[in-house]
Formats: structure tokens, sequence, C-alpha cells
């Protein structure tokens, strides 16, 4: 995986292109490309990449040209993988096109030049791209289906920059960081707004589209969605269909010049992935990865959501496929650390305010990434499948509201505070949390599809689907991206891949839920991959911590925070609500969250120049 910045101006005078600044910006992405670094300028644009080495790494180099007489046509500056580039190569010499490179990198290129922007409806795999095409003097910035990789965008320099991460544009000097009431709101309100990039003035190129930049201004364009068709095979053959789809999506996104490997909780979506895994491996046995706390599987305490440890379901699913695997175990002290904190906001550009749950997956792919380059993941199968519980709740179905955030308000104990809770209350009210989720929520219920002769719960499944795959699959695919690509390890989401997701999305809810149970429609197609324990084990999230000294630690350090006479590192955290919180619940995992997130706050605005327009 890579990491792309640039800029691009149609008023500048020519042979002055600010090329210090797109290298500085470029700077910003060694973590996602530690292998190498190149600029490509013109008098209207400048083009940054940093490589992540992974097909064909002895050559690829970019940004990558097409050249004629002399003069250059095209130029990319490209992250991602297309899974489908062999394909594409071999259709494209049919054309009469010519490659000097095995790198898929090198096929984009080709693509657009035969098929110009429609070129992105070819491409089966997760991407951000910016092309330049000198012909026109247009500048296109192009993003995959899903949303698997990040590029954001701003107006700068005299023009438009983009970057993959806000970090790049931030890097600018005519760029500031500022956050505005809505962006506060965006960021507090764990809805995922497409295009909302939190920073004032910056945007995030939407999941599906593609951003036109000429002389004439910016243009948005949709080039896929999903969409609402009759479903028309039976429950056998949509078991089969599915069963295909999954396999050739692993068989395909196992390709690579790199070490790779995948990662293993023990559930029925990693298990899966790593059983179709296997079959790709040749280079010996299948490196795979589990998570776990010092203690947890002999401390483990059930809850709501977690009815069993994954530990023993990891070992379980190793053995049974023959992997090279290894856990990493991390100690509570490492997850309530400073300066893996610091590093996830770093990563992440934001204070997500996920705790444990972040540090201990930039940790997990720390770990990894000494071993292997590229692993797989589960990610996306649980939206698509309906594999949370609260698919399954009838309150939660029937709650006009997100439906994560329904589930959390049903699922948290009377009494325990929200996780804003430590903010100031005349900001709090003036943010109107509330009805700002209520105002997404609606607009996000609007542009889901609905299917003529569909029943109320056909239709409420399918908006709840909807719903779970635009707003909820961004987030997660954005948290995975950002903090494995922190350490230069990239990660791939078969669930994800737009040709299973397209199918699986108009099959029926009653298919879906054949025997009763959540993900029946995904265990009847691998049941024969798995061990029947794991087959039917039950939906477990990523675990947390549950070492009492997590919270305890992080309890002593914000109060040693509030009793620091600087208020500027305090900034949004307001000290005598947060006294109040902490001193009215005695349980630290009562507060847990809200302390989280008001020490994620602190660290953002003490690493970022941030200023507040509230």
């Amino acid at each position: 995986m890579c990491g792309i910045t640039g800029w691009t101006s149609y008023d500048r005078v020519p042979g002055t292109p600010p090329v210090e600044a797109v290298a500085a910006m470029t700077r910003t992405m060694a973590c996602r490309g530690p292998d190498d670094a190149g600029l490509w300028s013109a008098p209207h644009a400048v083009l940054g990449h940093r490589r992540l080495a992974v097909i064909d790494p002895d050559a690829g180099q970019q940004p990558i040209t097409v050249e004629e007489n002399g003069r250059t046509l095209l130029a990319l500056t490209y992250s991602g993988e297309v899974y489908n580039h062999r394909q594409l190569r071999t259709k494209l010499r049919g054309r009469g096109h010519h490659f000097r490179t095995r790198s898929d990198t090198e096929v984009v290129l080709r693509a657009y030049l035969e098929w110009g922007p429609s070129f992105a409806t070819r491409l089966d795999g997760m991407y951000a791209l910016a092309l330049w095409d000198a012909r026109t003097r247009e500048l296109l910035l192009v993003r995959d289906r899903l949303g698997i990789k990040p590029l954001y965008y701003c107006r700068g320099g005299g023009g438009l920059l983009f970057a993959s991460e806000p970090k790049g544009l931030l890097a600018h000097p005519d760029v500031e960081a500022v956050v505005d009431q809505d962006g506060l709101r965006e960021l507090l309100g764990l809805t995922k707004t497409p295009g909302h990039a939190v920073y004032a003035g910056m945007h995030e190129v939407r999941p599906g589209h593609l951003i036109r930049v000429r002389d004439s201004g910016v243009r948005e364009e949709r080039y896929w969605a999903l969409e609402a068709v009759e479903h028309t095979d039976d429950l056998p053959t949509t078991v089969a269909r599915v069963r295909s789809l999954l396999s050739d999506a692993v068989e395909r996104q196992t390709v690579a010049d790199v070490p790779w490997g995948t990662l293993l909780s023990g559930g029925l979506d990693s298990s899966v992935v790593t059983a179709l895994a296997v079959r790709s491996s040749t280079a010996g046995p299948l490196h795979s990865f589990h998570v776990t706390f010092e203690g947890h599987d002999r401390d483990f305490r059930p809850d709501h959501e977690r009815a069993d440890a994954d530990v023993p379901f990891a070992r379980l699913m190793a053995d049974h496929c023959g992997t090279e695997h290894q856990e990493i175990v991390l100690p509570a002290g490492a997850l309530s650390a400073d300066a893996h904190l610091d590093a996830v906001v770093r990563a992440r550009d934001l204070p997500m305010g996920l705790g444990d749950g972040d540090a201990s997956l930039y940790l997990l792919f720390r770990a990894i990434r000494r071993q292997v380059t590229v692993v797989l993941s589960g990610e996306g199968s649980d939206e698509l499948f309906g594999g949370y519980w609260w698919f399954h709740d009838p309150q939660v179905v029937a709650a006009e509201w997100f439906p994560w955030l329904a589930a959390l308000r049903v699922a948290t104990p009377p009494g325990v505070p929200p996780r804003e809770a430590l903010l100031d209350p005349g900001l709090l009210k003036q943010l109107d949390l509330d009805t700002y989720r209520r105002d997404r929520y609606s607009d996000a219920v609007r542009e889901a599809p609905r299917l003529a002769g569909e029943g109320p719960q056909e239709r409420r499944m399918r908006e709840m689907v909807h719903l779970h795959l635009t707003r909820s699959v961004p987030f997660l695919l954005d948290r995975k991206d950002r903090l494995s690509m922190a350490v230069g390890l990239e990660l791939r989401v078969p669930f994800c891949d737009h040709r299973l997701v397209e199918y699986v999305f108009n099959v029926p809810w009653s298919m879906k839920t054949s025997d009763g149970r959540e993900k029946s429609l995904l265990r009847s197609a691998v049941r024969h991959l798995l061990p029947d324990t794991v087959a039917d084990r039950v939906k477990s999230p990523y675990p947390l911590v549950q070492d009492p000294a997590y919270a305890e630690e992080n309890r002593r350090k914000l109060t040693a925070l509030l009793d620091r006479t600087d208020p500027a590192p305090r900034a949004l955290i307001d000290p005598a609500a947060a006294r109040l919180v902490l001193e009215s619940h005695g349980n630290p995992e009562a507060t847990r969250r809200a302390v989280e997130l008001a020490l994620s706050l602190h660290s953002w605005l003490r690493q970022y120049p941030v200023r507040l327009d509230l």
C-alpha cells in the first residue's frame, strides 16, 4: 500500500509549481510507504508518492507516466491493489498496449488511457488515486467502491490539494487545522457522514465517487452505488453463489510478492478467511495472528456481547488449518501508555477515543509488520450478513436511529455516563449531538434503495444493512487502514469485494436468517471449512482488556491533567464536570469510555495545532 499527495492549479504562473510544498506533504506519508518516494511535476500539477512495495517490488515506482514523442500525456500516483490486474493486462495487451512492469499501477494507468474516466468501473480492488491528464489539463481523484482506501482534498496553494490522510494536507503552509461546530459534531457523533472530514474546508472523496478538477471548476461524479434488485435464486443456489464469490475474493487477495498472513480471532469471519487463504499459500505454512491480553484467557468475564474468550477458538482454528500461528499478548500497561495513545491519534489524525481498542490494534499491527507485509481481515461480514446482535433485537430494529447507537443505549447500564460526559456542559448543549445524529440518520435512510413490492420487514432490514455498509463499514475500514498503515502494513478485506457485497445486499433477510440464527447464509456457505464449534460460535466483537489496572491508570492520568494549572491542554474538557463524573462513579469501568475520550482529546490538542472555531 502507499501514500499519495499532490496539487493542481490553473491560475499559477507556468513553470513555478510548488514542488517543495508537495514534497513536505509527501514526507508525512512515509509511514504508508516506507520503501520508496517519488515526485513528478508539471506547470499546473505536482504528484507525490510514498511506496509500500507489494507487487513487482523491483519496478512499479511512482508517480508513473505515459509519454509520447517526449511529451508526458498522463501521470498517476496510486495507492491500493487492483486484484483483477492480470485479467485487465491481458485485455489491454489485446488492444495494443505495451507494459514495462508487472505492477498493477501501470495497468490502472493504461486502463484510463483506453477507457477514460469510466475505467474505474473495470477495477476490482481497493484504491485511491490521482491522475493528471496533460491532454485535457484535468486532475482525476478516484476512490474505491466501499471506501477501503482513504483520500482527502481541500483548497490551498492557489488551487486544490489532495492526500491520503489529513496530515498530508495539514503539512501545506496554506492549510490550517480548524474544527468548527459541525466538525466537532461529526467527531463526537459517531455518524461517519460520507465526504465529511471533520476539519473545516477539508473533504473526503466519497466511496464509489470520483472528483474531476478542471479550469472550469470541481465536479463530483458517482460511478458506483448499491442498488436494489430482485433476488431470484433459491436458497441452495444462493448458498453456492456466496461460497463461490467469497472463495474467489480471498484467492484474488492472496496475490502478493511479499510475505502475507491473516488475522485470526477464532470467530466465524476471520476463520473462514484463514481457511480459504490456506488454499492459496504456496510458500510454506500460512501465518496467522491473534491478539490477547495478559491473563485474559484466565480471568475472562462474559458480558452481553462476549460470551467467551477468543484464544481457545483461535488455537483450534490454527490447528485445524495448520497455520504458523502467533499470539500477540499485550500487558495492560502498554495499552494505557501515553506514547501509544499519541501514536494512535497521529495515525488517525483525530481523537476517536476508542482507548484500548485502538491501542491494542496498533500494537498488534506493529508486531505483525515485523514478520509480514500484507494481512487479510474479516471486516464487513457482520454488516453484510447481519451478524451483530442488534440486527435481531426488535427494539433496536424499530428505533429511528443509527442501529449501533440505538444498541449502545439498550446495552448501557443505568447511570453509566455517556462518553462525552466530561466535556463542557455549555458546549454540549450548543452542539446538540442528538439533533445532529437524527439529521444524519434521516439523510442516510433517504439514500437506501427500495424494491417495489417489498414488505415492511424486508424493507427495514435492507435499510439496516445499507446504513451499516454506507456509515459503519467506512468507519471500521478507516480505522483498520490508518492503524495498519501507521506501521507500513497492508490490510485486505475479502468480505468487501464489491461483487460479493452487491449480491448479498439483495438476498432477502429471510434467507440470511434461514435457520433462525444470525449469519445463517454465511454459515451454510462455509461450514464445510470449519470445526463445528467455530462454525456455530456466536458473534464476539474485538476483545477489550478486562484488567482493572487499565481503567485505574487512565483515571489517574486524567486526574493529574485536571490538577494542572495550565488550561490549554484541557481545552474541551470541563474540570468541574470531569471531577463530578469521576467522583460520583467509584467503579473505573463506569467512566471508562468518557475518560478515554477525554485523554484522546488532550493528546490531539497537544500534538496538533488545532484552532477550535466554536
